[in-house]
């Protein structure tokens, strides 16, 4: 997964994500995911129409520590932060409003 300049090699790590100042949208999955792949849209149309922030998705896998730390389950799951404290989180979103409400926190 790429985004905005970001590419699994070059994704912050936690104290780097942690020390971020604002609002930070961690996307942890994976290109190949279905799940992930009809998420897209919805999580797309949700950012253009929320608050302005740093929007980071990070290939996530067996072996990847990112996603183990933040107990990454399941795929899309989006996590918000603010000033590198977790906020909210949403799993498989299949609806703009779900995106929508994680963002409103």
């Amino acid at each position: 997964m790429t985004d905005a300049g970001n590419s699994a090699v070059d994704v912050p790590d936690r104290q780097e994500i942690e020390a971020m100042p604002g609002l930070v949208l961690l996307e942890f999955g994976t290109d190949w995911c279905p799940h992930c792949q009809a998420a897209q849209p919805v999580i797309a149309a949700a950012l253009a129409a929320g608050p302005a922030l740093r929007h980071i998705r990070v290939e996530d896998g067996p072996g990847r520590r990112l996603g183990r730390s933040y107990r990454v389950k399941l795929w899309p799951t989006l996590i918000l932060l603010r000033a590198g404290e977790e906020i909210g989180r949403v799993v498989r979103p299949t609806k703009q409003d779900d995106v929508a409400a994680l963002l409103r926190q």
